[in-house]
């Protein structure tokens, strides 16, 4: 028993390793709600009334108001950024942090530190302006990582189309299912633009910004690795031989049969 726990160290100290950023933007993420107002731990920002007033302004000042982000941009031109730190809730951020531990630690092996840290927030600032310009005149103040974590997902499927992904789906009892991701994630998609498509004015969700941001990771990792290929055609892929993902060259595979983004 000591040994598997010794092995189980070693595969997660090797993860931590070779993807800081990801883990990094988890503690930061869960940092900045649990000492915010959504949290409800801290006593100093009151309780009832008092509570829900210090969350709107919370949410106005760090959230994207995408009113306010056309009236006065130089004012507000960092608000997409600050955004992907804020959360809304409990249920919001547990579930944003577990998409980008699942699919961010892969990714950010394939592109490095530096380079998932800009692709994130980048596509992330993205994301959330698409929204604001789709909704320019809306006063709901929108946070949340959904659109970057978005933009990892549909990296992930460009750069990882056969990796097997644990899904849990209501209609079938929640069974733990293990599909390929080039079935799992365009099915997310496909929800989401349904979503968005029988959205009104200031959704709850906005799926919108999520549809861009997984159209902006998507071909950014087209037009980033789109081109490389290894010995004989090969395409890269993902392998998990030790419990540690890596990139190997391959021979090319047959065909297999607040609103809170």
């Amino acid at each position: 028993m000591i040994s598997e726990w010794s092995a189980a160290a070693g595969r997660t100290f090797r993860t931590l390793r070779d993807a800081p950023m990801t883990y990094g933007l988890i503690a930061l993420c869960c940092l900045i709600f649990v000492l915010g107002p959504a949290s409800g731990i801290v006593p100093g920002y009151g309780t009832g009334y008092v509570l829900q007033d210090a969350q709107r302004v919370y949410f106005r000042t760090w959230g994207v108001v995408p009113a306010e982000l056309f009236a006065a941009p130089r004012a507000h031109a960092l608000t997409p950024v600050t955004a992907l730190f804020v959360h809304g809730n409990w249920v919001h951020l547990l579930g944003n942090m577990l998409f980008l531990l699942v699919f961010g630690v892969l990714t950010e092996e394939r592109m490095g530190r530096v380079e998932f840290t800009l692709f994130y927030i980048g596509c992330g600032y993205l994301a959330l302006l698409g929204y604001a310009v789709a909704n320019d005149t809306s006063e709901q103040s929108l946070v949340g990582a959904s659109g970057a974590i978005s933009a990892v997902l549909g990296a992930f499927l460009f750069l990882f189309p056969r990796a097997r992904v644990t899904s849990l789906l209501p209609f079938l009892f929640f069974l733990p299912l293990r599909f390929p991701a080039w079935v799992v994630l365009p099915f997310w998609v496909t929800l989401q633009w349904l979503a968005a498509g029988r959205s009104a004015q200031g959704p709850g969700v906005a799926y919108l910004a999520h549809l861009v941001g997984f159209g902006t990771g998507f071909v950014y990792a087209w037009v980033r690795y789109g081109r490389w290929r290894g010995p004989r055609g090969g395409l890269a892929r993902a392998v998990a031989g030790d419990g540690r993902a890596r990139v190997k060259c391959a021979p090319e595979p047959a065909p297999e049969g607040e609103n809170q983004p």
